[in-house]
C-alpha cells in the first residue's frame, strides 16, 4: 500500500501543470459579489471595471465556482445556507442551492472538468468535521453525496489539473451556526492541507504546520506550476509576526515563505492568486491594507501596494486585479474604476 500511494503521489505531482488561462476572448471578464446601498449582487465586469451584468443575491456573498459550461455559483458568507447558480455571461439566475439542514457552506467550491458536478466545502457542525458536498449541476444541483475533507473548517478548495484530485485548505477551526462568529477550539486547532482522490474520497496525503505554527489557519489556495500556494490567518497574532504564506507540492512538504512574516500584514492574508504564467504570487491583507506580490521561484517580495481594505485578487493579462471595500478595482497598481459599492472578498475569472 505504501508503495502504491507513493507512486500515486509521484504521478499526481507530474500532472500538476499550470492551469489554462481563463478567458480566451479579447477582453477578460470576471465575477464577484458586491454590496450596494440597496442589497447584494453577483456582478460580472471587465478588466476596466465596467459592469457587464448583475443579479440580486439574497445576502452577502463570499467566493464562487466557475464552470467550463458557462455557469457560476456564488456562495454565501460563512455560515451560509444558500448558494446561487447564475449565468456567467448575463448574470441570470439558474438555480438556488441549499445544503442539508445539518450542514452549511464555507464559502468556496469548484466544478468538475466537464461541469457536471459541483463540489462545495461544508461544515458537518454536529460532528465538527469538514465535508465536500457533491451536487449534480445537470439535475438542478441536486445534492448526491459528500466526501470527508480530512480536517475541520475547510475553506477554499481546488481541483487539480489531473481532474481526479482536489486540494483542500482545512482551516482547523471548529464553528457552529448557533454561534456564527465564535471559534470553539482555538487551543486545539489543527489546520491542514489535504489531497483527496475524488472518485474514492480517500485522503492520499496530508500536510500540517509544525506545532509552533498551529495557530495559522490555512484558508485560501492557488496553483502555480507544480505547486499549491496557500494563505493563512493567524489566530495568535500576539505572539509576533510569523509567516502567513507557504507553498505545498501535493504529496510533499510545506515550505514557509519567510518574507511573509511582516507585521504590516497584521497576521492576516485574504485572497491569494497566481499570475497566468505561474511566476508570481499575489495576496491581499485587508487588515493591513496591503497587496503583496512575491516571486514564485525565490519566495522574495517583488512589490507591496498600499490599498485600504483590499481583499479580492485575480490574475489579469500580465498582472493582477485587486478589489477593495470602497468599490475600487485596481489594475497593475493603478485605479481602474470606482463604484458606489463594497466589493466582497474574492474575484474569479470567467471562462469564455
Amino acid at each position: 500500500m505504501a508503495t502504491d500511494r507513493r507512486s500515486l503521489l509521484q504521478g499526481l505531482a507530474a500532472l500538476l501543470l499550470p492551469l489554462p488561462a481563463f478567458g480566451v476572448t479579447a477582453e477578460p471578464r470576471f465575477i464577484a459579489s458586491r454590496r450596494t446601498a440597496d442589497g447584494h449582487r453577483a456582478t460580472v465586469f471587465d478588466i476596466q471595471g465596467d459592469i457587464l451584468a448583475s443579479h440580486d443575491l439574497p445576502g452577502r456573498g463570499h467566493g464562487a465556482a466557475v464552470s467550463p459550461t458557462g455557469q457560476a455559483v456564488l456562495f454565501a458568507r460563512r455560515p451560509g445556507r444558500l448558494a446561487l447558480a447564475v449565468s456567467a455571461r448575463d448574470g441570470s439566475e439558474i438555480a438556488r442551492i441549499r445544503p442539508p439542514a445539518d450542514r452549511h457552506f464555507y464559502g468556496h467550491g469548484f466544478f468538475s472538468e466537464d461541469g457536471r458536478r459541483l463540489y462545495a466545502t461544508e461544515n458537518d457542525f454536529g460532528a465538527a468535521r469538514g465535508v465536500l458536498g457533491i451536487y449534480d449541476a445537470a439535475n438542478d444541483f441536486t445534492r448526491i453525496g459528500e466526501i470527508d475533507t480530512g480536517g475541520t473548517g475547510p475553506h477554499e478548495t481546488l481541483l487539480l489539473p489531473d481532474g481526479a484530485h482536489a486540494v483542500i485548505a482545512n482551516g482547523g477551526i471548529e464553528t457552529h451556526p448557533d454561534w456564527p462568529r465564535r471559534k470553539l477550539n482555538l487551543p486545539a486547532m489543527q489546520p491542514s492541507l489535504t489531497t483527496i482522490e475524488l472518485a474514492t474520497g480517500q485522503v492520499v496525503h496530508r500536510a500540517e504546520p509544525p506545532p509552533e505554527l498551529r495557530s495559522l489557519s490555512i484558508r485560501h489556495v492557488t496553483l502555480a506550476g507544480n505547486d499549491v500556494w496557500f494563505a493563512c490567518q493567524d489566530e495568535r497574532p500576539d505572539i509576533g509576526p510569523r509567516p502567513l504564506l507557504g507553498v505545498y507540492p501535493p504529496g510533499g512538504t510545506i515550505k514557509w515563505i519567510a518574507d511573509s512574516a511582516d507585521p504590516d500584514l497584521r497576521g492576516y492574508l485574504g485572497s491569494i492568486a497566481a499570475s497566468r504564467d505561474g511566476t508570481r504570487i499575489a495576496a491581499s491583507s485587508p487588515r493591513g491594507g496591503r497587496a503583496v506580490i512575491w516571486s514564485a521561484a525565490s519566495g522574495r517580495r517583488i512589490e507591496t501596494r498600499a490599498i485600504a481594505d483590499v481583499c479580492g485578487a485575480v490574475p489579469a493579462r500580465d498582472g493582477f486585479l485587486f478589489s477593495d471595500g470602497q468599490g475600487r478595482i485596481w489594475r497593475d497598481g493603478l485605479l481602474a474604476a470606482q463604484l458606489p459599492c463594497a466589493w466582497d472578498n474574492h474575484i474569479y475569472p470567467i471562462r469564455a
